[in-house]
């Protein structure tokens, strides 16, 4: 039997798709969680998830004119996600939420990371250049989260806790154009820009490293 090179099987498209398959599923947990808390309906469910798990790869595809949609392409997701849905609202309950809420942290700064460096990555493959290729990465990652916060009646946690979040998929993305320019394999750019925002956000999460808040010298409370 004859083994395929590290390199072969490690290719850009191989490891696109892994990487968003694995944030796909991230980003989905955190918006079946968001479904819960509101007590939302089966179909409010897999909505959330949906816009949450696919928000942010749809807006890069229709800013960069890229068909088919990544989940249209990859139509086997929509099944996962409904499968998903399905089985949090059987075994689900209110005890579970606080627990797997914050075990899910980890989880959405793996989605936060992956979808970043992906985004990223296709960007600069379609021949944007490097500030408008992080942008791309940066909304990738974050946009799928701010729905999902809309959709619940919530100000988008991306903007309002302070903790950085979409910083970290900025810098990420470019240690992503960092890795083209030095024309290092394609993959480990996707991995080492991915790896990158994880660390940032872990870093943030185990810290409570906050971002300032704007100070408008105004001291009244709403």
């Amino acid at each position: 039997m004859t083994t395929l090179p590290l390199a072969h099987v490690l290719t850009l498209s191989n490891a696109q798709i892994a990487i968003e398959a694995a944030a796909t599923v991230a980003f989905a947990a955190s918006g079946l969680l968001a479904a819960a808390r509101k007590r939302l309906d089966a179909v409010g469910v897999c909505m959330v998830a949906g816009l949450a798990a696919f928000g942010g790869g749809t807006l890069r595809d229709v800013l960069l004119d890229r068909r088919p949609f990544f989940w249209v392409q990859h139509a086997g997701w929509l099944w996962v996600l409904l499968g998903l849905g399905v089985l949090a609202m059987l075994f689900m309950r209110g005890r579970h939420f606080a627990a797997t809420e914050r075990a899910m942290l980890w989880p959405d700064a793996l989605g936060l990371g992956l979808f970043a460096a992906s985004g990223t990555q296709i960007a600069l493959a379609a021949g944007m250049p490097a500030v408008v290729a992080v942008l791309m990465g940066m909304m990738t990652a974050v946009f799928g989260g701010v729905l999902r916060d809309i959709v619940c009646n919530e100000i988008p946690s991306a903007f309002s806790d302070h903790q950085p979040y979409a910083v970290c998929a900025f810098a990420g993305g470019w240690v992503v154009v960092l890795a083209h320019q030095l024309q290092m394999d394609d993959w480990l750019g996707l991995l080492a820009g991915a790896g990158t925002t994880l660390l940032l956000r872990g870093v943030a999460l185990a810290t409570g490293w906050q971002l300032p808040a704007w100070d408008t010298g105004d001291t009244r409370s709403d």
